[in-house]
């Protein structure tokens, strides 16, 4: 059972993979549409409800023999874990799944990981205690935010309790930065969240790279996938600009990385399921950013099969029905994304489209993003939907397909204005 599908252009693929290896019953808010050949059968849930999410895979439940219940939708990751658990499926856990929503519970959580333990010597003698992670404090206004950033020191980092694609999130500098960017971050509230008032996160600021690892996890034994590297745009913002992965990546059998990934998946205590941990390497080591319970999106594990062969979605359906995932790697490329995005803070669009006879051939994907008569806004407080379209390219290291966007992109045709 899949609950929800999200876009299309981000998930048709995964969705397609799964669907010629596994019956599926889709969950879904509305009537089904391009997912029709993928799936088996559909059961529409008008709001898509909690309660109405769970009612529906029990009903399933009730009549066939199903296996596993299983989303990529960030909006359903409490959903599908509650609904696997009521049925007897596996699944991360309910309470691992709000772990992974709310990002102050996830801050707590590994705070308290082995504080009934021994440490060890070295970490002790360290003052650490838990999984590594910034300094970050709940607030409730902007006067709790600005004694927490004089305490940290700035530069800080504000965001929201709970957000997807680095919504409201931004990097700040000084006390009157702050405000500026405390009331979108606490515009962006989460139901289900306890503390009904205190939306915001005021955090230390890490200094390294950027990184993500997708894992699948099944019951408890966590292995990492693929490893996703950043890059980032439109400061202060966090507006990551583009991706890519690389099938050999030293990363994935790091022993500190896998003792880190171990680490985290423990103090939240998932069971089953899939993840996307993002952290930054600092000089002390890897330090948490955020662990969400799905997937990566931005199509990153379709650069995954596309650099190594292996598809996470199949993986995820494998777990989540009790399986052994296939993670044999077929080939050992590099593969990227990038996107593009408009020259004006608010531009129109007139016309749009890749020129195919300039598109490398490396390239794979060319995709715009909005149609004529559109208007885009660049990344700012209340908005992380600037990108007009996008490239994918794939060959045999990091700089050929940094090359191969360049050219990708260079290729992109548009007739836009000042809106």
């Amino acid at each position: 059972m899949v609950v929800a599908t999200g876009p299309r252009l981000y998930r048709e693929f995964m969705l397609r993979q799964i669907g010629e290896r596994y019956e599926v019953h889709l969950v879904i808010g509305r009537p089904v549409e391009w997912e029709a050949p993928y799936i088996a059968s559909a059961t529409v849930v008008p709001g898509m409800t909690t309660g109405g999410i769970v009612a529906a895979v029990r009903e399933v439940v009730g009549r066939v023999a199903a296996d596993g219940v299983m989303t990529w939708a960030e909006d359903h990751v409490v959903d599908a874990a509650l609904a696997a658990a009521a049925v007897g499926l596996p699944g991360a856990g309910p309470d691992a799944a709000r772990a992974c929503r709310d990002k102050h519970a996830t801050r707590a959580a590994l705070a308290a990981h082995f504080a009934d333990q021994q440490v060890t010597r070295s970490t002790h003698a360290a003052g650490q205690y838990g999984v590594p992670q910034p300094q970050s404090v709940l607030v409730g206004d902007v006067a709790e935010a600005r004694a927490v950033a004089d305490k940290f020191g700035y530069p800080v980092v504000v965001k929201p309790r709970a957000g997807v694609a680095s919504q409201a999130v931004a990097l700040v500098r000084d006390g009157d930065e702050l405000a500026d960017h405390f009331a979108p971050a606490h515009r962006l509230p989460a139901a289900g969240l306890p503390s009904a008032d205190r939306f915001v996160l005021i955090e230390e600021y890490l200094t390294g790279p950027e990184v993500a690892v997708d894992c699948v996890v099944q019951d408890g034994r966590v292995t990492p996938v693929f490893v996703s590297h950043k890059e980032m745009g439109y400061a202060p913002y966090f507006e990551e600009t583009g991706h890519w992965t690389n099938a050999d990546d030293p990363l994935l059998g790091d022993p500190a990385i896998v003792a880190f990934l171990d680490q985290v998946h423990a103090a939240i205590g998932y069971s089953t399921g899939a993840t996307h941990t993002e952290f930054k390497l600092t000089g002390e080591g890897p330090k948490l950013i955020e662990i969400n319970g799905r997937l990566g999106g931005d199509l990153l594990s379709y650069l995954c099969h596309c650099a190594s062969g292996v598809d996470p979605g199949l993986a995820l359906a494998a777990v989540s029905c009790g399986d052994a995932p296939d993670l044999t790697r077929t080939r050992a490329l590099c593969s990227g994304i990038r996107f593009a995005y408009p020259p004006w803070h608010e531009t129109r669009i007139e016309e749009i489209a890749f020129s195919a006879s300039e598109l490398p051939p490396e390239a794979d994907l060319a995709v715009p993003l909005v149609g004529p008569g559109e208007v885009v806004l660049l990344p700012h407080k209340d908005l992380m939907e600037g990108r007009v379209a996008f490239a994918t390219a794939t060959a045999a290291g990091r700089e050929e397909v940094s090359a191969a966007l360049d050219r990708s992109l260079a290729a992109l045709r548009c007739a836009w204005s000042p809106a």
